[in-house]
C-alpha cells in the first residue's frame, strides 16, 4: 500500500510542471499582454519586380501586421488608421531596438509596445516620428497609396532587410 502512495506524490511534481508548462504556452501563443502574437495577414515573398500591396478596406484602428520574405530576410509591415483617420505604415521593428531581436511591437489599445524596452508608442504617432525608440517609418516618398490601396515596392524593401538581420530571435 505504502509503495502504490509514494507513486502517486512522485507523479505529483511531474503532473504540476505539465500544468505550468501548458498555462505559460497558452499565455505566450495568445500574445500574453492582450498584444497581436501572430501576425494578421498570410506571409508572402515579394521578388524583384513585386511589391507589398496593402488594401486600404483591411487597415483599421487595429494594427493589421503583414509578414512578409524579401531576398530570405523575414519582415513585417504594420498598416493602422489613426484617430485622425489618417492612414500609417512602418516596419514593425524598433529604430533602437532593432538589433536586439526582440525590437518589435504588439498593439494594446491605441499603443503598439516594443517588446524589448517595453515603450509604448501611439498608433497617432506611426510614420510621423523618425530616429527614436518607435516603429521604423515608412514615408511617402517610400509607397504609393491610391484610393484603394499602399503599395510598397521591392527595391525599398530590399533596401531595408538590414534592420531585420536579428528580428524576432
Amino acid at each position: 500500500m505504502r509503495t502504490q502512495k509514494n507513486r502517486r506524490f512522485k507523479a505529483l511534481p511531474a503532473l504540476a510542471a505539465l500544468a505550468l508548462v501548458l498555462v505559460l504556452t497558452a499565455c505566450s501563443s495568445s500574445g500574453g499582454t492582450g498584444g497581436a502574437a501572430a501576425p494578421t495577414q498570410p506571409q508572402q515573398e515579394i521578388k524583384q519586380g513585386g511589391s507589398l500591396v496593402i488594401p486600404l478596406s483591411e487597415v483599421s484602428e487595429t494594427a493589421q501586421f503583414y509578414p512578409i520574405v524579401v531576398n530570405g530576410t523575414a519582415m513585417e509591415v504594420i498598416a493602422v488608421t489613426a484617430p485622425d483617420g489618417t492612414i500609417r505604415t512602418a516596419f514593425n521593428t524598433c529604430e533602437v531596438c532593432y538589433s536586439s531581436g526582440r525590437g518589435y511591437y504588439k498593439q494594446q489599445g491605441s499603443a503598439l509596445v516594443c517588446q524589448n524596452c517595453g515603450n509604448r508608442f501611439q498608433t497617432s504617432q506611426v510614420e510621423l516620428q523618425s530616429s527614436g525608440c518607435n516603429p521604423w517609418p515608412i514615408f511617402a516618398e517610400n509607397k504609393t497609396v491610391t484610393a484603394d490601396s499602399i503599395t510598397i515596392g521591392y527595391d525599398f524593401l530590399a533596401q531595408s532587410t538590414q534592420v531585420f538581420a536579428n528580428w524576432k530571435r
